[in-house]
């Protein structure tokens, strides 16, 4: 029963997620007016808006105008579900639960702003770094080990986040400073929260992911000639995700590693 809440909670901040990514980079409300059809500008009703069940209902399509509802919407708000899922199994559902959630949520808002305007808006990331700080010392009050060279407590847990996050900030903005063709100048920002989110080792592996995936991806893109040389390809999404993955199974994930290097290598 708690993982069918859990699912309807994240499927409706999935579909909160939506209006935020509609609407954040165009200078509206998220809260007013109520959701409206982009084409026919017709209100919908609560029946257009059930997450998930709506849009298949539908068949993706509004039900006055029959105009097509991006495919971002189902995607957002299935993804977003899972994500809780997993968030609950690590977490419980508890406080900690919570807050991660709505941090996630947040990188996940930044993710597909910058996926579809390539933007890193400053309102929602300057909050975001805020929150990050006033959540820095609680971390391992909500059950998440991070301490800063052996000093534990309140004060390890900040300075343990501050040291993440301004040590990617300020790796970022160096790139940005040397080659600012190739990197946009919300990038450090959203590498800062990054850093002030996943701690310390956490950040490592987070950028590594990131840069690796961002990489994989260009080249890709290239091979296929679905992009040039000099086109633009967002990063955020790449940081963004890459935070959660490394929030979420960083440890395993460097556990792991060190048990194949420690094979690779021999006694």
């Amino acid at each position: 029963m708690l993982i069918l809440l859990v699912l309807a909670i994240g499927a409706s901040v999935g579909s909160f997620i939506n209006v935020a990514v509609d609407r954040l980079p165009n200078e509206m409300s998220i809260v007013r007016p109520r959701s409206f059809c982009d084409s026919c500008k017709r209100t919908l009703s609560n029946l257009d808006m059930v997450p998930v069940l709506s849009y298949i209902w539908l068949r993706g399509h509004c039900r006055h105008c029959k105009a097509a509802v991006p495919l971002r919407v189902l995607f957002t708000e299935v993804a977003t579900s899972l994500i809780f899922v997993v968030l609950y199994l690590i977490y419980g559902f508890g406080p900690g639960f919570f807050v991660i959630s709505a941090v996630v949520s947040l990188m996940l808002i930044v993710a597909l702003i910058d996926l579809e305007h390539g933007l890193i808006l400053n309102r929602v990331i300057y909050p975001a770094i805020v929150a990050l700080l006033v959540l820095a010392p609680f971390w391992q009050e909500l059950g998440i080990p991070r301490d800063f060279f052996g000093m534990a407590g309140f004060l390890g847990s900040f300075l343990n986040s501050l040291a993440a996050g301004f040590g990617a900030f300020l790796i970022f903005l160096v790139i940005f400073l040397v080659y600012p063709r190739g990197m946009g100048g919300g990038d450090p920002k959203l590498a800062g929260a990054v850093g002030l989110f996943t701690g310390y080792p956490g950040v490592l592996l987070a950028l590594w992911i990131a840069v690796v995936a961002g990489g994989i991806l260009a080249i890709g893109l290239l091979a296929l000639r679905k992009r040039g040389r000099k086109d633009a390809i967002p990063f955020g999404p790449f940081l963004a995700i890459s935070a959660i993955i490394a929030f979420t199974g960083g440890s395993e994930i460097l556990a792991r590693y060190t048990e194949i290097s420690a094979n690779l290598i021999g006694p």
